[in-house]
């Protein structure tokens, strides 16, 4: 049972043409990582669904490329943003929404680690969002700011990719010789994903830390 939900699932993202899951992934990413979008919209999830349609390195490699660039995009929108209406938007209802403790949260992380923080922050949930408009407002310079979030955004977007598009390829290779493949292909997933939620505690953690010592 599992098997046939799983082998319709990706038959149906497989289905979609390559060019088109890409353009999706990276609009979706670019929505989650500029004007705080990232709170509601599921980025990384999107990200996760069109990875199990890749079929080929190639095909990886292309969704990977055109995924950091949506999320360069929405980061560099998200500081422009930060650098001419920053401090408009932080007053506005939706800046009240998120919580003056956030707001400090992530001017505090920035001036503590600066540039480690913008590397870090792709990992962290809400400062994802929050930290390229916060870097906006306080004057570091672009140049710097893309120095520090590419790399986070390339190896953010390999793991997530890997995770997907490698659970999908080992379903495909045991589904049509064995009942449990869909097992397998949820445990890779929720191991992945697990690999992931515990690395973000983990970042939590030691900046928790850090601000007591």
């Amino acid at each position: 049972m599992l098997n046939d939900v799983l082998t319709t699932v990706l038959d149906v993202v497989e289905g979609v043409e390559p060019w088109l899951r890409t353009l999706l992934a990276s609009v979706a990413i670019m929505l989650e990582t500029s004007v705080l979008i990232g709170l509601i919209v599921p980025g990384d999830t999107i990200v996760i669904v069109t990875a199990t349609g890749v079929t080929s390195l190639l095909e990886g490699v292309i969704l990977g490329v055109f995924v950091v660039l949506g999320a360069l995009a929405g980061e560099s929108i998200g500081y422009a943003i930060g650098r001419w209406a920053g401090p408009h938007l932080r007053a506005s209802w939706l800046g009240r929404r998120i919580g003056e403790a956030n707001w400090q949260r992530a001017e505090g992380y920035l001036r503590r680690r600066g540039g480690i923080a913008i590397f870090l922050s792709r990992f962290l949930p809400v400062m994802h969002s929050l930290v390229p408009l916060t870097v906006g407002m306080s004057g570091y310079s672009y140049r710097r700011f893309i120095l520090w979030t590419t790399p986070a955004c390339v190896l953010w977007s390999a793991i997530y990719i890997s995770i997907a598009a490698g659970a999908a390829e080992t379903y495909r290779e045991l589904s049509s010789s064995a009942h449990w493949a869909g097992y397998v292909f949820v445990g890779i997933i929720a191991a992945g994903l697990l690999f992931v939620v515990l690395g973000k505690r983990l970042l939590q953690w030691l900046e928790r830390r850090h601000m007591k010592d």
